[in-house]
């Protein structure tokens, strides 16, 4: 499998085990740029250095990731990636500012942001380029915006839009835009993130790359990383050395991690597509937040089924969605914007990510679960 498009509009391209070697080793390199080998080997530093205004350890961190990324600047914020998103917006935009955003149910922590930023929001629908690039060209109410956000992984089932030609036809007509992109769900699994691609920023969680919990990443232009830095000038505030040190250890090893897990995403539907369960009304391939599996069960018992899998070995609570914590396969409800856009997944939908576990595993379990509940 290689990173080109899928045939399969709605998913996100993902990279083959080759890509993604390539990538651990160029996150190598960029660590190798900013640490000696001593200084890696550390538990890194804490609070305000009197050069760096954090933890130097933090501000090599930060160099390597905009080196990685190929930015003009990065930031560790707290607050995973939510907290990246609250904190750059507060930046960008003013309570009664406009920003244009998809036309789909948006994630829940997304609406709090937008609701406790008191920012106005203009939807349109990334998916028709025809009448994205109408709206930015003609239409008055998309004039008031200031940012253009862009939420990297799926919000329903019908999404199909292209980030990268997203990102181009913005500055092609509306250059003026600030262009923000949530990555949360992608980086370290596509073959790149939003400010790769064009973007003036990207946003992402390090849990969702294997990374501790509460830190998140900016990465963009300098001007506003730099007022992000400026308005957190308190010791308590900062990420401290030892946490981007582990963030940046185990971004090392996500890529490959996330390929392996990819790859057994795609031999679960292939095995579920051919009848391997009963019980099944349909299955699909989806970008609901992580690449995953659902199905469609012919009877309402998704919640049963779902519950009655936790006692044959699978999880069916996220941590982190991919975090370090999750290593049975996860067997859950699917995402709220995707129940927001399809009612009926409520009471049949199950998603599954497989996260370090393997289909026939994974299948077994759905057999014995299935099972238990029609007794």
């Amino acid at each position: 499998m290689s990173s080109h498009q899928p045939e399969n509009q709605s998913l996100l391209p993902v990279m083959s085990m080759e890509e993604a070697m390539k990538k651990q080793f160029k996150f190598v390199k960029s660590i190798s740029r900013y640490f000696d080998g001593n200084s890696f080997m550390s538990y890194g530093d804490l609070g305000l250095h009197p050069q760096y205004k954090r933890p130097e350890t933090t501000a090599k961190a930060e160099q390597v990731l905009a080196d990685f990324f190929e930015a003009e600047a990065a930031v560790l914020v707290r607050g995973s990636g939510t907290g990246g998103i609250r904190t750059l917006l507060s930046v960008l935009l003013h309570p009664g500012d406009t920003m244009i955003i998809h036309e789909a149910p948006a994630y829940n922590t997304t609406k709090e942001t937008i609701r406790m930023l008191g920012l106005k929001t203009i939807k349109t629908d990334f998916n028709n380029l025809n009448r994205l690039t109408d709206f930015l060209k003609n239409d008055k109410t998309s004039k008031e915006a200031k940012v253009f956000y862009i939420q990297h992984a799926r919000q329903q089932q019908s999404d199909n839009y292209d980030i990268k030609r997203v990102i181009q036809l913005v500055k092609d007509h509306r250059p003026d835009l600030t262009i923000v992109t949530d990555d949360n769900y992608c980086a370290m699994k596509t073959p790149g993130i939003g400010v790769e691609y064009g973007a003036d920023y990207a946003t992402f969680s390090g849990f969702k790359v294997l990374g501790p919990e509460g830190v998140g990443v900016i990465a963009g232009l300098e001007k506003g990383i730099k007022t992000v830095r400026e308005r957190n000038y308190s010791g308590g505030g900062q990420v401290q050395g030892f946490e981007a040190l582990d963030l940046l250890r185990m971004m090392t090893l996500a890529p490959v991690s996330l390929a392996v897990q990819n790859a057994q995403v795609t031999e679960l539907y292939e095995k579920l597509k051919e009848g391997g369960l009963s019980g099944v009304e349909s299955v699909q391939l989806t970008n609901a937040q992580s690449k995953n599996v659902l199905l469609t069960l012919k009877e309402p018992v998704a919640k049963e089924v779902i519950e009655a899998s936790v006692a044959f070995g699978a999880a069916n609570k996220p941590i982190g969605a991919e975090s370090k914590y999750e290593i049975l396969p996860l067997i859950y409800k699917p995402s709220g914007s995707f129940i927001e856009s399809d009612p009926r997944l409520k009471d049949h939908g199950i998603r599954i990510n497989p996260m370090k576990s393997d289909a026939d595993h994974i299948l077994s379990i759905l057999e014995k679960a299935l099972a238990n509940v029609k007794r």
